[in-house]
C-alpha cells in the first residue's frame, strides 16, 4: 500500500527531476541534498527510484490483468464446453509450459525489439496459459455442481450460466493468482531490463537503475542497493498481500483462522 502511493504522488514526492542530468555532482553517497545518492550521471537517484515505482507497478498490474483477462476468458470456454476447443486450447498452453518462462519472455522481447511495451507483450504471452489453466480446473468442477444443473433444466442460456453462475464462483484462487502475479511481473520486467531486454536508458525503471549501477556496486554501494531493495519490499509485499487472501478466501485456511 504505501509503495502504490509512493507511485501515485511521485511527482510529487520526487524532490528533482528524474532525467536531470548534472556530472558535477556525478556518484555522490547519500546526503542531505541527495537521500539515496546520485548516479553516474548526477541524477537523483532517490527520484529515479521513485518514479520507477509508478513505472513498475503500472508494468506488474497490467501484465496481471491482461494475462487473467486472456487466459481466464480461453480457460472458461475451454472448461465448459470441453471436447475439441478443450483440446486444442489445452495443447496450445502445453507448447508454453514447455519453455521456462523467463527465457521465453527473453526470446520473445528480443525478437520484438528492446522496450517497455514489448516486454509487457512478451510476458504476457508468457502468462495466460497459467491463468487458462487455472480457470479450466475451476470450471470443470463448478459446471456439474447441482445449481448449475438446475440452471441448465431450468432453460438459461450458456452465457448466463457462465456469467452469473460460473465465473463469480471461480474468482477466489484467481483473486489469490493475480496479487502473487503482479509481484512477479514486476520482478520479471525488472530482470528483463536488467538483461536489456526491456525499459531502456533513460527510463527510471529499477531494473534499468540496477543495471547501469552493476559496475559501480564495488565503490558505490548506494547506487544498485536502493533499487534493488525496493524490487525486494515491492514483490515480497504482494507475495504477503497474496497469501492473506488466500487464507480469507479459501474456506479451508479460514475455518483454521478462526479456530
Amino acid at each position: 500500500m504505501a509503495i502504490s502511493i509512493v507511485a501515485i504522488l511521485a511527482p510529487l514526492i520526487a524532490p528533482q527531476d528524474p532525467l536531470k542530468i548534472d556530472v558535477t555532482k556525478r556518484l555522490q553517497a547519500p546526503s542531505s541534498q541527495h537521500i539515496m545518492g546520485t548516479d553516474h550521471l548526477g541524477r537523483d537517484l532517490f527520484s529515479r527510484v521513485i518514479f520507477g515505482a509508478r513505472i513498475s507497478l503500472m508494468v506488474g498490474v497490467t501484465i496481471a490483468f491482461i494475462s487473467f483477462a486472456l487466459g481466464g476468458a480461453l480457460g472458461l470456454l475451454a472448461g465448459y464446453f470441453g471436447k475439441w476447443l478443450d483440446n486444442v486450447i489445452m495443447r496450445i498452453c502445453d507448447m508454453f509450459f514447455a519453455f521456462p518462462p523467463l527465457i521465453l519472455a527473453m526470446a520473445i522481447a528480443a525478437s520484438l525489439g528492446p522496450s517497455l511495451q514489448n516486454t509487457m507483450l512478451s510476458l504476457v504471452i508468457v502468462w495466460w496459459p497459467r491463468y487458462a489453466r487455472l480457470v479450466r480446473s475451476q470450471v470443470l468442477v463448478l459446471r456439474e455442481l447441482d445449481y448449475v444443473q438446475a440452471a441448465k433444466a431450468s432453460g438459461a442460456g450458456q452465457m448466463r450460466i457462465m456469467l452469473k453462475h460460473i465465473v463469480p464462483n471461480a474468482l477466489s484462487p484467481v483473486i489469490v493468482q493475480v496479487t502473487l502475479d503482479i509481484g512477479q511481473a514486476i520482478l520479471m520486467a525488472a530482470s528483463l531490463g536488467f538483461l536489456g531486454f526491456g525499459a531502456q536508458p533513460p527510463t527510471p525503471e529499477w531494473g534499468v537503475i540496477a543495471s547501469e549501477a552493476r559496475i559501480y556496486m564495488r565503490d558505490q554501494w548506494w547506487y544498485p542497493t536502493f533499487p534493488s531493495v525496493m524490487i525486494l519490499l515491492t514483490v515480497l509485499g504482494f507475495n504477503l498481500v497474496g497469501d492473506g487472501l488466500r487464507d480469507v478466501l479459501d474456506p479451508r485456511q479460514r475455518g483454521r483462522l478462526f479456530k
